[in-house]
């Protein structure tokens, strides 16, 4: 059975986009007022592009942090 990569699906701008709308749709269903609504899908859409960010860049440093400790265990040690 494959695993599921929640970290990836969690950052999914799209993920979050859908999310927004049924908050949105849910909130129209019991009667919020048109300000609360832009306000609340505003918010998830903000919070999902920071998560999104934070998961990114920590990809991008570990991807990185591991490229130079590979490079520093491939160098001979007279090369360092």
């Amino acid at each position: 059975m494959n695993q599921i990569d929640w970290k990836r699906k969690l950052s999914s701008r799209k993920l979050w986009a859908a999310m927004a709308g049924i908050v949105t749709g849910l909130a129209m269903v019991f009667g919020l007022d048109e300000s609360t609504i832009s306000s609340v899908a505003g918010a998830v859409v903000s919070v999902a592009s920071v998560v999104s960010y934070i998961i990114t860049e920590g990809k991008v440093d570990a991807a990185g942090v591991k490229k130079t400790a590979e490079e520093r265990v491939d160098c001979p040690e007279g090369a360092k």
